[in-house]
């Protein structure tokens, strides 16, 4: 079992890791359609046993430390699945109950025909998660399911921001604040 660090060694150790499993160096096409010249694959953070846990406890507090008052989070699946559930378990650890949630990239047109997947947003103030954002287009699907399903959005908050303008998009589109724990220069990307 993997002890829970004080924040700012948990922050420490997730950093290292994020520069040691998640940066890909090479070209690759992200799901922007744009061309870049690394790639940071944070479902190797988010899905490893010890980084998972740093996660949830980096996350919850950089919005802690921003002052924001949230009962659920989530975000478009697949890349905010696991960040969601990091981000509970680490306010459960903490004696806060916060409740994770899924957006779908669409609404199914079958069974309860819903966008918004697990505990109800409805009426509730709600903070959409990302692992990393480039233009924030997947950060804005998710604001708007969840508003389309009743829930009141309270920020936008990503594990790592690659600075190429979606914090000044999602600011501007979805008129809430957006936050990241790490930017592309803390990890070497500049």
């Amino acid at each position: 079992m993997t002890p829970t660090l004080d924040a700012a060694a948990a922050r420490a150790r997730l950093l290292e890791l994020i520069k040691e499993l998640a940066v890909v160096r090479g070209k690759v096409i992200l799901s922007s359609g744009a061309e870049a010249d690394y790639y940071i694959d944070l479902r190797r953070i988010t899905l490893h046993h010890e980084a998972s846990k740093l996660v949830g406890q980096v996350m919850l507090s950089l919005i802690d430390d921003a002052g924001i008052d949230f009962e659920c989070a989530g975000g478009l699946t697949m890349g905010a699945d696991p960040v969601g559930t990091a981000v509970m378990h680490a306010a459960t650890d903490a004696g806060r109950g916060i409740d994770a949630f899924v957006v779908r990239k669409a609404q199914k047109s079958y069974g309860m025909g819903r966008q918004v997947e697990g505990p109800s947003v409805e009426g509730r103030k709600v903070l959409v998660l990302e692992d990393t954002s480039t233009t924030g287009g997947s950060a804005l699907t998710a604001v708007e399911g969840v508003r389309n399903a009743g829930g009141n959005v309270v920020a936008v908050a990503v594990i790592v921001d690659r600075d190429t303008g979606a914090k000044e998009k999602i600011e501007a589109e979805a008129g809430v604040p957006y936050l990241y724990a790490f930017s592309k220069d803390e990890l070497g990307l500049s």
